[in-house]
């Protein structure tokens, strides 16, 4: 099987070089000249200032990230409004204005769409590997069907990484801080010839785990949580002024233990379970953040995670006098092989898993064509995965409950056209359209095996047989049209827009099989598989310059949302409906509505200051999900009304160089989590996190030492929260501090 993975690794590849050398030039060609206090991104698919882009979007330079210590995707919600990245087992979850996903298996697709470089990355378990010598983050909020990979209702999280550049040059980077955090980036780039130029980096990140051993005579470490390498190389090849290569390669080595949970009996009291007309919240416990994040359990076996991320993409851009081609290539994939353990200790478990995925898209633009600006194209994607979940004694001694999936495939083909013509020299009307189908199918089955004994993951005695309990067995397709309308005008005072726009996520089917097709099978269609959800976006709003000192932005967002896909787990699969499975059904609709406001302010040379006042309504319209149980009206998860941001920079010269002091403080208001299995209602209380760093920055940037802490209330936030035989806690980072320094040449 390796050696298939291999060639099917080697040829695509080749595939890709092949196409790569066959069409077309580079994304940033005709980019507007960089100014000191404007960033140029790349939202519409072609390069423009963030404050000329009518869209609702936040970009973070690299040098923004790394001044302000942001190492890793769950800290961005620190510097951008109305979202929040949550890390579990099963990868990252990424909420955008409350629109956000539950079910990160291998057959669920996320609401927002993670892309690196432009390129769509499926898995959540993928996503976090990205982070280091980036260039920028751009965070676009809302549906962007029209010009991005696949769907997503939610909005797009799109890291770039650094493009090799025409100059000799490098850095290394190094921070320590307590969790016994290490984390280290080493970056050289290569001018090769005139045309041709090379950028490697390798990233060391280690920390210990947040999670408290309350049990050390288990003999289980929960350390370290995280012990990862990653490196990346980039080749960038501009033969002439109209053509250009872009390719990368990367590959991490992930490692660490994986208990990083606890029950919720650390952070509640009183909860409640079962379906009922009222929503009685349980009591949030005044406790020490060493309370919290202690995991007293016994741990039944030494959890560890032991996976391979690599993948190759490559971009070309090709001039024909007003038209630019660009083609986009990737291939991925993905080796999970993890031992971890279910409710907090009780139910051992085992994860071998291996995933693959594909894209390509072919865009054709035109350029320098006057008034009128248009893109066409066409996008191909396609994932499988084989994968195996154990699960040791859940059933019974000496019993493993498998779920044996292989393969499991999804295949989206889409076309797409945006076009923006500019009706006066400050008016402008954009229209856009994509037509996509999805194709979703995956086969298996449920089974237990029996042993002569099972001590844990490592320890298996002697297979004694397989009963098959229950058929995998499904396959649907799915198709939609989304659009996009859009109105922009340039004022004196900057950008005012105003969009309608769609967006969509195929739907899918729950473990089991449809009654009658197989043995075991005992799901209605109507159960087995579930419809996509639809979102309408309407916003307006702003980006306004009144002076040098003052900026301003302003959003205002209503969205209509259909057939939300919410996510469980629930004892109702096999012959006899008792064994657990997770299964996603639709809610009925849900309103959202915000307001997003964000000033920069430069009182003086050497001040400036960040003011972010968010409101948010998120909350269901219809839905009932059984009798008697009735959620209109109530709060979408991880959704606060409101949230404001203080944030400021002071900078002051020291000899040739200069000493910046930063802090900044985030509020956020109460928010709410419903475990959709058991109907305990969980919350957040609100809470402030307040950050400080201050760095000296030598002349001419040669070097810089800097010294930080995040979270300076040491407030242990919940970010997500179940409750049951299966209950737990997950919480974002408490207090972190350390020291950085950094070297350029």
């Amino acid at each position: 099987m390796k050696s298939i993975q291999r060639l099917k690794w080697a040829s695509l590849a080749c595939t890709g070089m092949v196409a790569l050398m066959s069409t077309g030039t580079a994304f940033a060609a005709d980019a507007p000249p960089a100014t000191a206090d404007d960033i140029v991104v790349t939202a519409s698919r072609t390069a423009s200032f963030l404050s000329k882009t009518p869209i609702a979007m936040t970009a973070v330079t690299g040098e923004s990230l790394a001044k302000s210590g942001i190492v890793n995707p769950t800290q961005l919600d620190s510097a951008v409004p109305n979202l929040t990245i949550n890390r579990s087992n099963g990868g990252l979850q990424i909420t955008i204005r409350g629109v956000t996903s539950t079910d990160n298996t291998e057959k669920g697709d996320p609401s927002a769409a993670f892309m690196l470089n432009g390129v769509y990355i499926a898995r959540p378990q993928s996503q976090e590997v990205a982070f280091f010598d980036v260039e920028r983050v751009e965070v676009l909020r809302g549906p962007q069907g029209t010009l991005y990979g696949r769907n997503s209702t939610a909005g797009v999280v799109n890291v770039l990484s650094a493009k090799p550049k025409f100059q000799f040059g490098g850095s290394l980077e190094a921070s320590y801080g307590n969790f016994n955090a290490f984390n280290m980036t080493g970056v050289i780039n290569v001018p090769i010839s005139s045309t041709l130029a090379m950028r490697a980096a390798v990233n060391y990140d280690r920390r210990n785990n947040y999670v408290i051993d309350g049990n050390p005579g288990d003999h289980v470490s929960l350390n370290p949580f995280k012990d990862n390498i990653s490196a990346r190389l980039s080749l960038l090849w501009q033969p002439t002024d109209a053509l250009s290569f872009y390719v990368v390669g990367d590959y991490s080595k992930l490692k660490g233990a994986m208990d990083a949970t606890v029950p919720p009996g650390n952070f509640y009291g009183n909860i409640i379970t079962g379906a009922r007309s009222t929503f009685e919240a349980p009591t949030f416990l005044d406790r020490t953040s060493a309370d919290y994040r202690t995991l007293s359990n016994v741990q039944n076996q030494q959890s560890r995670r032991n996976n391979d991320d690599k993948g190759v993409m490559g971009e070309i851009n090709y001039d024909l006098s007003h038209v630019r081609l660009t083609y986009v290539g990737s291939y991925r994939q993905n080796i999970r092989d993890e031992i971890y353990n279910y409710a907090n200790g009780a139910v051992m478990a085992y994860f071998p898993g291996t995933y693959w995925q594909t894209s390509h898209e072919l865009r054709a633009a035109l350029i320098n064509t006057g008034r009128l600006q248009a893109q066409v194209g066409g996008y191909y994607f396609e994932e499988q995965s084989n994968i195996t979940l154990h699960l040791y004694n859940l059933l019974g001694p000496n019993l493993d409950y498998l779920f044996l999936r292989n393969p499991t495939i999804a295949v989206n083909k889409s076309v797409f056209g945006q076009a923006t013509y500019a009706l006066m020299d400050n008016l402008k009307f954009t229209a856009g359209v994509r037509y996509s189908s999805d194709t979703k199918s995956r086969y298996g089955s449920t089974a237990i095996d029996s042993y002569t004994s099972i001590t844990n993951a490592y320890q298996l005695g002697t297979f004694l047989g397989r009963a098959t309990q229950e058929s995998t067995a499904a396959r649907r397709t799915f198709s939609k049209t989304t659009w996009r309308l859009g109105l922009d005008y340039t004022t004196p005072l900057g950008l005012v827009f105003a969009s309608v726009s769609t967006g969509y996520k195929a739907g899918g089917f729950n473990d089991g099989c449809e009654v009658g097709t197989g043995p075991g099978c005992n799901q209605r269609a109507s159960a087995l598989y579930y419809q996509p959800e639809t979102l309408t976006a309407y916003e307006v709003g702003a980006k306004l310059r009144f002076s040098p000192a003052m900026r301003l932005n302003a959003t205002l967002f209503h969205y209509d949302y259909q057939g939300l896909q919410l996510s469980q787990a629930a004892y109702i699969c096999g012959p006899n409906g008792d064994l657990l499975c997770q299964i996603t059904r639709n809610a009925a609709s849900a309103k959202v509505d915000g307001v997003e406001l964000d000033a920069e302010l430069r009182p003086s040379e050497n001040l400036s200051v960040h003011l972010a006042a968010n409101y948010l309504d998120a909350h269901y319209a219809q839905f009932v999900p059984e009798p008697g149980v009735n959620f209109a009206g109530r709060p979408l998860d991880r959704s606060p009304k409101w949230t404001a941001t203080v944030g400021f920079d002071y900078g002051m010269p020291v000899g040739d160089g200069r000493l910046v002091l930063s802090g900044q403080t985030r509020f956020s208001s109460r928010y709410e989590m419903a475990d959709m299995a058991t109907y305990a209602y969980f919350y957040q209380p609100a809470y402030t996190k307040s950050d400080l760093s201050l760095t000296y920055t030598a002349p001419k940037d040669r070097y810089f030492v800097s010294a930080y802490i995040h979270n300076i209330e040491n407030n242990v936030v919940v970010t997500n929260a179940t409750a049951g035989f299966f209950g737990l806690v997950s919480f974002g980072d408490p207090q972190v501090f350390g020291a950085r320094v950094g070297v350029k040449f």
